[in-house]
C-alpha cells in the first residue's frame, strides 16, 4: 500500500509564529509528517543508511562473541584474575544501561549526530582497548565499547522506525538479526584466526578502518529531520538526569551481585544480597520516581509507553524470551562437552546452526506481519514452538544421538527466530510517533537486561543442583572430582578434557552429575517461556500502521525557488521547528 505524499503544510503549518513552550506544558506531541515511503526506499541515500549502519552492527556482533576464543591470549598478557568476567560484563552492562539515555539524545539532538557519536564512542573504546597496558584500560576500554555498540543497535533500531512504516519495519528488523547471528557465529572464528596469524590486539584493532568507512557514510548520506525546541544548552536540561542515575546505578548494583554470586560469594551471603536488593529497590525507585510529580516532562522510560497491557506484556515476554534464549546458548555447549563429551570446537559447530536457523523462520514472520498487519498470532506460534524446544532440548542425555538432536533444533530456533523480529513493531505499535526513539530505547534495554539474567539465573540453578547432588546425595565418589565442582566449580571445569581426567567409573558418576544439572535448567526454563505463551494469549492485536507519520524522516533536496514568508517554507523545506539534523 502507498503512502501518501509528503504533506509541507503539515510541517509549516504557524511554526513560526508558536510561541517558546513554557517549562509547565508538556512537550510538543502530534506528528506533523507524512512521508512517502515508495520513494524513500528507493533512494540512494536509503540504503547507504541501512548499509552503513549494518556495517557497525557486524562489528558490535563481532565483539560480543569474538572473545570467545581470543580471551585466554589476551588474559595471558593482562591477568585479570577472578575478575575475568568483567571482559564481557562491562561490556553488556555499559551497552544496557546507557541506552535509555541515548534514546533521549536521538530525540533532543537528532538522529545524525548521535549515531555519529555513538560510532566515534565505539571506535574509541576499540581503541583503548588495543593499546591497553593494565586491566584498568581494557576493562575501561571495554565500557566505552559497549556504550557505543548498545547505541549502535539502538540508533538501527530508531533510524529504521523512522524510515519505514510500522507494517513494513519487521523486514528491516529481520536484517539486524541476519548481521547479528552472522557476527555472532563469526565472532569465535575470528578472533582464533586472528590470535594464531598476529596479536590479540588486532581483535580490536580492526573496528578502526571498517569503523571509519561507516563514520564516513552517516556523516555524508544521514541527514533527517528533528524537533528543533530551543538552543542546545536548554535541551541539555531537558534529560532526565535523575531517572538516567537511579536506572544506570541499579543496572550496576544488580550484576555486581550476579557476576559474583554462586562462584566468590554464596548466593545467602551479605556480599551478594546486598547489591541484589539494592539493585531491586533502584529499579522500584526509578518506577516511583518516572510517575511521581517530581518527574521531568520528558521522563527517560515515559510511563505512557506502559498504559495498555499489550506494550506490558511484550515488555515482559522481550525480558522472559531473551533471557531463555542466552539460557540456551550458553548451557547446550556445557551438555555437548560433559555429557556428550564433544570438544569445544564441536561444540560450536553445533550451535551454528542453532543461530542460523532463526534467520529463514524471522524473514517468514516478518513477511507475515507485513501481509496481515498483526502479530498477536505470530507470537503465540512462535512461543508455543520455542517452549516445545525447550522441552526436547531437556531430554537430551548421554545416549542421545546426533540425529535426535539435528531433529530438536527445528523446533525451538525456529520459534524463536519467528519472535526475534516481531516483538519490537508490536511493542512500538501503541506508541505515537513522538515516542518511538523512547519506545525502542526502552524496549532494547529489558532485552539486553534479560540477556544479563539469562546467564546469571541458569548458573545459579546448574551451580545450586550441582551442591544438592554432591554433598546431598553422594553422586560422585572421588573426592577430587566432588571438590572441583561444587561452589560453582562445574561451570568452570565444563569440559570433555576434564572429566575424561578422571577414571572410567568415575567418568559416568561425573557425567551424570552433569546431566542431571544441565537437565533441571532446562525444566526450569520451560516454565519461564510457558509463563510467557500464557501472557500472549491476553495481548491486544493492535493493526500496524502502513504509513510513516514523523517528524524524523528524511531531509529532502532544497527548491530552487525561494521560500514566501507568507507560504510557509519553499519544497523540500523545513521551518526552524524541524530542521535537519
Amino acid at each position: 500500500m502507498k503512502s501518501p505524499p509528503v504533506s509541507h503544510n503539515a510541517l509549516s503549518s504557524d511554526n513560526s509564529a508558536a510561541p517558546e513552550m513554557s517549562q509547565q506544558e508538556e512537550p510538543v506531541r502530534e506528528q506533523t509528517a507524512i512521508t512517502d515511503f515508495d520513494t524513500i526506499r528507493r533512494s540512494f541515500s536509503f540504503w547507504a543508511i541501512i548499509v552503513g549502519l549494518g556495517v557497525m552492527l557486524l562489528l558490535a556482533a563481532l565483539e560480543n562473541s569474538v572473545l570467545v576464543t581470543s580471551a585466554p591470549s589476551i588474559l595471558a598478557e593482562i591477568p585479570l584474575g577472578d575478575d575475568w568476567i568483567w571482559l564481557t560484563n562491562a561490556f553488556f552492562l555499559a551497552s544496557a544501561a546507557f541506552q535509555p539515555l541515548l534514546g533521549q539524545l536521538t530525540n533532543l539532538y537528532g538522529r545524525r549526530w548521535t549515531t555519529i557519536g555513538v560510532i566515534v564512542i565505539f571506535i574509541v573504546g576499540s581503541t583503548i582497548c588495543g593499546v591497553a597496558t593494565n586491566t584498568a584500560m581494557l576493562l575501561a576500554g571495554r565500557a566505552v565499547q559497549g556504550i557505543g555498540s548498545g547505541g549502535i543497535l539502538m540508533a538501527y533500531d530508531t533510524i529504521v522506525s523512522d524510515l519505514v512504516p510500522l507494517r513494513y519495519r519487521g523486514n528491516y528488523i529481520a536484517v539486524i538479526l541476519l548481521i547479528y547471528s552472522i557476527g555472532l557465529t563469526l565472532g569465535p572464528l575470528v578472533g582464533g584466526v586472528i590470535v594464531d596469524k598476529t596479536t590479540w590486539r588486532w581483535v580490536f584493532y580492526i573496528n578502526l578502518p571498517v569503523g571509519a568507512v561507516s563514520l564516513a557514510v552517516m556523516y555524508f548520506y544521514l541527514h533527517l529531520n528533528y524537533r528543533s525546541e530551543g538552543a542546545a544548552k536548554s535541551r541539555l536540561m531537558r534529560i532526565d538526569m535523575i531517572g538516567n542515575l537511579i536506572l544506570i546505578g541499579s543496572s550496576v548494583s544488580m550484576l555486581i551481585a550476579l557476576t559474583y554470586a554462586g562462584t566468590r560469594h554464596p548466593w545467602s551471603s551479605w556480599n551478594t544480597l546486598v547489591p541484589l536488593l539494592v539493585g531491586f529497590a533502584g529499579f522500584l525507585l526509578f518506577g516511583a520516581f518516572e510517575n511521581s510529580r517530581f518527574a521531568p516532562l520528558e521522563p527517560v522510560m515515559p510511563p505512557r509507553l506502559f498504559n495498555n497491557r499489550t506494550s506490558v506484556i511484550i515488555a515482559i515476554n522481550t525480558f522472559l524470551f531473551t533471557a531463555v534464549l542466552y539460557w540456551t546458548l550458553f548451557f547446550l555447549p556445557v551438555y555437548f562437552q560433559t555429557v556428550a563429551l564433544t570438544s569445544p570446537t564441536r561444540a560450536g559447530v553445533n550451535l551454528i546452526p542453532v543461530s542460523l536457523l532463526g534467520v529463514p523462520a524471522a524473514a517468514a514472520a516478518a513477511a507475515a506481519v507485513t501481509r496481515w498487519g498483526k502479530s498477536k498470532l505470530i507470537h503465540i506460534i512462535g512461543l508455543a514452538l520455542f517452549t516445545l524446544g525447550q522441552g526436547l532440548f531437556s531430554r537430551l542425555d548421554e545416549d542421545s544421538t546426533t540425529a535426535e538432536f539435528v531433529g530438536y533444533i527445528f523446533v525451538g530456533p525456529i520459534g524463536g527466530g519467528i519472535l526475534l523480529n516481531t516483538q519490537l513493531p508490536a511493542f512500538q505499535a501503541p506508541a505515537s510517533e513522538a515516542d518511538q526513539a523512547a519506545a525502542t530505547a526502552s524496549w532494547n534495554f529489558i532485552r539486553t537486561l534479560g540477556g544479563v539474567w539469562g546467564v546469571a539465573i541458569p548458573a545459579a540453578i546448574f551451580a545450586n543442583r550441582v551442591d544438592g547432588l554432591i554433598h546431598g546425595g553422594g553422586a560422585i565418589s572421588n573426592p577430587l572430582a566432588a571438590e572441583a565442582l561444587v561452589g560453582g566449580g562445574a561451570y568452570e571445569f565444563a569440559s570433555a578434557q576434564f572429566v575424561e581426567s578422571f577414571p572410567a567409573t568415575d567418568q559416568v558418576e561425573i557425567r551424570a552429575v552433569y546431566r542431571l544439572a544441565y537437565q533441571r535448567v532446562q525444566l526450569v526454563s520451560l516454565a519461564f517461556v510457558g509463563f510467557a505463551l500464557l501472557l500472549c494469549l491476553f495481548e491486544r492485536d493492535v493493526v500496524l500502521r502502513t504509513e510513516l507519520v514523523t517528524d524524523y524522516g528524511l531531509k529532502e533536496k532544497k527548491s530552487t525557488r525561494a521560500a514566501d514568508p507568507e507560504e510557509g517554507p519553499a519544497e523540500g523545506e523545513v521551518s526552524d521547528r524541524h530542521r535537519s539534523d
